[in-house]
């Protein structure tokens, strides 16, 4: 990892990694893209099935999962994972209708208010083929079943022998999941967002994905609904002399064996600490499977910041607007209402990311990029609309109409104005 002493040279790392991390697609991969949105659009499942066979290796007869398949699934998965999952699935239950009954159903007073409605197909994607990623079912389907969604459909790429891991179809049919296609890629995103003779469109696209998807999610936005364009994973660790450094070196490598795209940075107070993180680190690697990936990630995009203050950290890392905040300092609730830009604020050495990537409760997925700057996690509040409600009676146009009429008017909008009019004069013409 690089080391950095200098604190303004700290903010010119962190706001070049920004940059480089929001930048926008590449035009080549826009143009593939978008030639596969316009075939699934002209040819609806054929084009699916045709990219099916060429991107994953299946020759399918038919796109969807069956009832049968789900039940097979339930049969073979490992009973502890079950439970497992159950325990998860319980808990992000519970924090999302605890938000929700804090969110309210809308309101009416003096003839204005708002009605809070569910939308009502929410397509969820989910990355697969060669490996299973059940968590992530979880944390998008719970929300949205929450909300009062009243069809989910899931799509997620299907192996070489036409079937989708497993726990991939268990955690889908704990989380309430009502139909699931054997669909990866930019196709996936294209057929929910557009319909196809066998997907039904939907309203919004969530969940995350390689960059063919988040470019599709972006070239379809739109059409549908998006949640988010998220990218490779982030996390932010402020450490002082308290911490532990073996929690601070498995923090980093957690979010870096994701892909070696991921960015995973430590700002400390303690140059003691900094050099005993990256013993732990040499140590951990060692003897981890995914340790080609991580120490690649952690070789090409790992920073590790000295700084003289925790208040410079805490600047850092908003001007960084991480995915992933870790406080792993003394007294660490106490900085929380001093980080204004992260995905997900993880406070103390008890709570580490992973907690929250599995089992706490709020959603893993999370803005990227230096999104957080602007936009929050996945909650229940995504899967809401809101419609505006106006339920006047006359006495409201006599005390609104006549300034309405006039800015009509200004606008030279007279038809706009005469609405108002034709109602005023009829009253008084009675």
């Amino acid at each position: 990892m690089k080391v950095i002493r200098d604190y303004q040279k700290a903010r010119q790392a962190l706001d070049r990694t920004l940059t480089y991390q929001a930048a926008s697609g590449d035009s080549k991969i826009e143009a593939v893209v978008r030639e596969i949105i316009d075939n699934v659009k002209m040819q609806g499942d054929k084009a699916l099935l045709a990219y099916t066979e060429r991107f994953d290796g299946a020759k399918l007869k038919s796109l969807e999962v069956t009832g049968r398949e789900i039940a097979i699934a339930r049969k073979s998965a490992d009973t502890e994972l079950v439970k497992a999952l159950n325990f998860a699935a319980g808990r992000v239950e519970k924090f999302h209708k605890t938000c929700l009954r804090k969110y309210g159903k809308g309101f009416l007073k003096d003839g204005l208010g708002q009605q809070i409605l569910p939308l009502e197909r929410v397509g969820i994607y989910v990355p697969g083929g060669t490996a299973a990623y059940p968590s992530t079912v979880l944390m998008t389907a719970i929300p949205a079943r929450v909300a009062g969604v009243r069809e989910i459909i899931m799509a997620t790429p299907c192996g070489r022998d036409g079937k989708v891991p497993a726990n991939t179809l268990v955690a889908a049919d704990i989380a309430g999941v009502d139909r699931i296609f054997k669909i990866g890629g930019a196709q996936a995103v294209a057929a929910l967002a557009l319909g196809t003779q066998s997907v039904p469109r939907v309203d919004k696209v969530c969940g995350p994905g390689n960059i063919y998807v988040m470019t599709a999610k972006k070239l379809v936005y739109g059409t549908v609904d998006i949640d988010a364009l998220q990218g490779p994973s982030e996390v932010v660790v402020i450490a002082d002399s308290s911490s532990d450094p073996a929690f601070c070196a498995a923090d980093l490598i957690a979010q870096s064996e994701h892909d070696a795209m991921a960015s995973s940075i430590l700002i400390t107070t303690s140059e003691t600490l900094a050099d005993k993180v990256q013993s732990a680190l040499r140590r951990q690697l060692a003897r981890l499977p995914r340790s080609a990936i991580t120490r690649q990630a952690l070789d090409e995009r790992g920073i590790i910041v000295i700084v003289k203050r925790l208040e410079q950290a805490v600047e850092l890392a908003n001007l960084y607007a991480p995915e992933h905040l870790s406080l792993m300092v003394r007294q660490a609730q106490d900085y929380v209402r001093y980080i204004w830009n992260a995905g997900c604020i993880c406070a103390g050495q008890y709570s580490p990311v992973v907690l929250g990537d599995y089992v706490a409760g709020p959603s893993h997925t999370l803005p990227t990029g230096g999104s957080a700057r602007f936009s929050s996690p996945l909650v229940v509040q995504d899967f809401l609309k809101i419609n505006s409600i106006i339920a006047l009676d006359y006495s409201a146009i006599l005390r609104l109409g006549p300034a309405a009429a006039l800015l009509a008017d200004n606008e030279g909008l007279t038809g706009h104005a005469n609405a108002i009019r034709l109602r005023l004069n009829k009253r008084m013409n009675k």
